[in-house]
Order: C-alpha cells, then sequence, then structure tokens
C-alpha cells in the first residue's frame, strides 16, 4: 500500500529529508571515554556494515551498558528505512499549523500512537506514549550535511501519559564528524535535570553525561 494522503506525504517527506547513512555504510571502530562528574571511563566501539553494536573494554559493565544503548540510540537515527513499507498500516491525519508555523501530523496504527510537527520540511517536535510514559521530543537546532539534516540540539521530557506530570528531562548537544563519505557522531552531552526542574543552579537536580569518540576509522 502507498501512504498518498496529504499528511502522509508531509510525514514522509520530513522523514526522508534526515540524514542516513546509505546501504554501502562499511561500520567503523572508535574508542570511547564517557565523562560523569569526576569519574572517566574508556573503551572501544564497534559498529559493523550490519549495523550491529559491540562494546569492550570498559571496566563498569553498568557504563559499558549505557554507552551500548547511546550508540543504539544513534543508529536509530542514522539508519535508513524504506517508509512506504514501514507505514503502510499506519493512518496519518493533520492538525491545525500552530503559531510557530508547524503542521502536526497524527500518526496511529497497532503498535503506534504518535505525534509530530513539521516545520519547514523538518520534524521539530515528536510525542510518542508508551503504557503509562509520554515522551515528548523538541528540536532546537539542526546540523546540514548537504546530503540532509540532523537534529543536533534537542530535549526529551519524560511525562506521565496520564497526568502529564514530568519526570525528568534531558537535554542533548551532538556533535558530528565526516569520515569518508559518512558523517559520525564524535560527541554527545546530556544534561539530565530530575523532577523536570531544568535549572542548573540546583546542582542536586541537574547532572551532566559526556560520550566523546574518537580515533575514528572506518571499516
Amino acid at each position: 500500500m502507498t501512504v498518498q494522503t496529504t499528511a502522509g506525504v508531509l510525514f514522509q517527506t520530513a522523514e526522508e529529508s534526515r540524514y542516513t547513512w546509505d546501504d554501502n555504510f562499511p561500520g567503523y571502530y572508535a574508542d570511547v571515554q564517557l565523562f560523569q562528574g569526576s569519574d572517566v571511563y574508556t573503551g572501544k566501539i564497534h559498529i559493523n556494515r550490519d549495523l550491529n553494536v559491540e562494546v569492550t573494554g570498559v571496566a563498569d559493565q553498568q557504563i559499558e551498558e549505557g554507552i551500548y544503548i547511546q550508540l543504539q540510540e544513534t543508529i536509530i537515527r542514522c539508519k535508513r528505512y524504506n517508509f512506504q513499507q514501514f507505514h503502510s498500516q499506519h493512518e496519518f491525519s493533520l492538525e491545525p499549523t500552530d503559531d510557530i508555523g508547524a503542521v502536526t501530523v497524527i500518526v496511529k496504527g497497532e503498535s503506534i500512537d504518535s505525534q509530530y510537527k513539521i516545520r519547514d520540511q523538518k520534524i521539530c517536535q515528536e510525542r510518542r506514549v508508551m503504557g503509562r510514559i509520554a515522551l515528548l521530543i523538541d528540536t532546537c537546532d539542526y546540523f546540514d550535511t548537504g546530503a540532509g539534516y540532523i537534529a543536533n540540539r534537542y530535549n526529551v521530557m519524560f511525562c506521565n501519559s496520564k497526568t502529564n506530570e514530568v519526570t525528568s528531562v534531558l537535554k542533548f548537544t551532538d556533535t558530528y564528524q565526516k569520515f569518508g563519505d559518512y558523517y559520525i557522531m564524535t560527541k554527545q552531552v546530556v544534561e539530565e535535570y530530575e523532577n523536570g526542574i531544568s535549572d542548573a543552579s540546583l546542582p542536586d537536580t541537574h547532572s551532566i553525561t559526556e560520550f566523546k569518540y574518537s580515533n575514528i576509522k572506518l571499516l
């Protein structure tokens, strides 16, 4: 089935305007450092051609798992997929344009209940509901690669899906660099605010984690 509704076409255009790795992406390996407060953890990462992730040499297993999850999220953003095939059973609908010129597209299906705000052919907000948790992702800035856009500053708010009570806020700043024909993340800074308090002057509610990737080599 081909997605042909106005809402579907708007969403498809925004999705396919993103920067993604093509089918020839070879994978890469790199050294990784993770900084949390005064603690520094080191290790090595390997993303295979099939986009499977390996993290080795990290002294703390929980930290190693955190690096693995961070890389999986990176792959989800950069992996190319067939829009028509993935969304063939989903329904799309539009809501009125908001006061900043963004159009809201609702996507519903058996396993999806999400809404997206689209402005200038880019996704600027996403809201996903997963049981009792609602996720609100606001994009603040983009990096134009010349072959598609990458969201490189964005905030993620975790809420109770029933009460909308905010439980935590994460603020991401990502840095990408080109290696060969491909853009790869070299750094990510994550600021976490508990209970939705986004005030860095309150150190007991604020923490920073930094992922840094170096010696990146394509396979």
